[in-house]
């Protein structure tokens, strides 16, 4: 049991160690993977009647870029899943794409994606501390909060205006942006987080 745990903790470190070291063309590639896996769990898609909005499990994906890519390369992944998005690659949401997404319900929420990434790359390359559940949680808690969401609801609420000719009230855009959200989030970041507890030497 000691040899199968120190073992465990040995490849743990390497995989970690080879990602930060490997060549340029490794590196485009696992953020190539993981636009890609973006883009598949954006397909997971639960469409709300009251919210041009829909959920989905990307998110889950993009809190992990970072943490398994680093602080650049999370970030870069996410921005070639959106850059190809907007290329015309329906890889968003419900089979989605082109330039036109920008302007659309959630555009704000993927240019959110690629600040979280950045984010928590950071933290996770730069502090073995922020590894752990607990500060990874907190981090995680507030770059889904604040990195998506405030992007997001910028954008929800100019789609509403460009729509219907007014700017939706905060509560309105909050209830259509925000809270039906709440608790798949709450599942995604818990979860993401404790991944990078078993993923990550700390």
């Amino acid at each position: 049991m000691e040899i199968t745990v120190e073992n465990y903790f040995r490849k743990r470190y390497s995989l970690y160690k080879w990602r930060s070291e490997t060549s340029l063309i490794n590196k485009l590639i696992l953020a190539f993977f993981m636009a890609c896996v973006t883009g598949i769990m954006a397909q997971l898609v639960i469409p709300l009647p009251w919210t041009p909005v829909p959920v989905t499990a990307q998110t889950f994906a993009v809190l992990m870029a970072g943490v398994l890519l680093g602080r650049w390369w999370g970030g870069i992944s996410q921005i070639i899943y959106l850059v190809a998005g907007l290329m015309g690659l329906n890889w968003f949401a419900g089979l989605s794409g082109g330039f036109s997404m920008l302007f659309s319900a959630t555009g704000g929420y993927l240019v959110g994606f690629i600040l979280v990434a950045l984010f928590l790359g950071y933290f996770s390359d730069g502090y073995v501390g922020a590894r752990k559940f607990r500060p990874m949680l907190g981090l995680m808690l507030f770059a889904n909060f604040v990195f998506i969401y405030v992007p997001g609801l910028f954008g929800l609420g100019l789609w509403i205006y460009l729509v219907k000719g007014s700017y939706p009230g905060i509560i309105t855009l909050v209830s259509m942006g925000l809270l039906p959200f709440l608790v798949g989030d709450l599942i995604k970041i818990g979860g993401a987080a404790a991944i990078t507890k078993m993923v990550t030497p700390n």
